[in-house]
């Protein structure tokens, strides 16, 4: 199918090759030129600018992935709606917040267009591993690009519609909210292994045996063993962790719902903390694996 993708950062410039490379037509824009330019050598079309992206559809409604942070996304639906034909499908495929989704459905709606909102897992993992995509709105809207979505779970990846607007972005919001509660515990125990009673262990080691069949072999202790491998003393990392915002806005739909989520309040306090001072050895883990997994920079922005 033809798709544009706009946003070519870690994950949208992954994005668009791996559908390119699978055979799907897509127009690549970002706002500076380099991505764009990088886009086209794995076979892309290059769009430089939002009307080029829509002439590239030749008068059909456009098919057009948005691949960027939630702060920005209301203007860049402002701009674009001013130029995309009646019965396009714009993808919210960022960590918005899934609270305005409704709204900026409806608004998206009233323009003679259509919004899904499909939260996106896989880091810079993704064009290898395949991408996790958990999708929200109109359900024929999403049946309508499902041979994308099929592309980019390939080869371990996968897809789901769950419900109406916002409910892609809910899960993913959570799914992140349980990432960050798992990192935290990955990193106070690795912390406990090289601040304990025994001085010469081998955390790499330890990550390697946990990595055998052990209840808590996963994705996230492979990257972290191997992180651990890369640089054993975390050298050169501040230990300043960002948090994004899906955390704290699991946080306070929690505290409307009166659920108590107290590992993924603590995780969040930590991330806080480090980034007013509060550094160890378990915070400067946390960034070499947000590093591993994300591409994200190891001084916390």
């Amino acid at each position: 199918m033809k798709i544009a993708i706009s946003g070519l950062g870690r994950m949208g410039s992954q994005i668009a090759r791996k559908l390119a490379e699978d055979n799907h037509q897509v127009i690549a824009h970002n706002r500076s030129h380099g991505p764009i330019e990088e886009a086209v050598q794995f076979g892309a079309q290059a769009a430089y600018d939002k009307s080029a992206v829509v002439a590239a559809f030749k008068g059909k409604p456009v098919v057009l992935w948005i691949m960027l942070p939630a702060s920005i996304i209301d203007q860049e639906l402002t701009d674009w709606l001013q130029l995309l034909p009646m019965g396009s499908i714009i993808i919210d495929g960022g960590n918005s917040d899934y609270r305005g989704d409704p709204t900026r459905a409806e608004w998206v709606t009233s323009q003679g267009s259509t919004l899904l909102d499909i939260g996106t897992s896989g880091g810079v993992w993704g064009y290898q591993n395949g991408f996790s995509m958990m999708v929200g709105g109109e359900k024929a809207a999403y049946e309508t690009i499902s041979s994308a979505l099929d592309s980019l779970a390939l080869p371990r990846g996968g897809h789901q519609y769950f419900s109406t607007s916002g409910s892609g972005h809910y899960v993913k919001m959570v799914h992140n909210a349980i990432e960050y509660g798992m990192m935290e515990s990955l990193a106070e125990g690795y912390r406990m292994l090289k601040e304990g009673p025994y001085h010469d262990l081998d955390l790499a080691a330890a990550g390697d045996v946990w990595q055998q069949s052990s209840v808590v072999t996963s994705w996230l202790n492979d990257l972290t063993r191997q992180a651990l491998r890369d640089n054993p003393l975390l050298e050169g990392i501040e230990g300043v962790v960002a948090e994004s915002g899906e955390a704290r806005w699991t946080l306070e739909t929690a505290k409307t719902l009166g659920i108590e989520l107290p590992a993924i309040q603590t995780a969040l306090d930590v991330r806080v903390a480090s980034q007013n001072g509060t550094v160890n050895f378990a915070t400067q883990l946390l960034a070499a694996m947000r590093n591993k997994f994300g591409g994200h920079d190891i001084h916390g922005k």
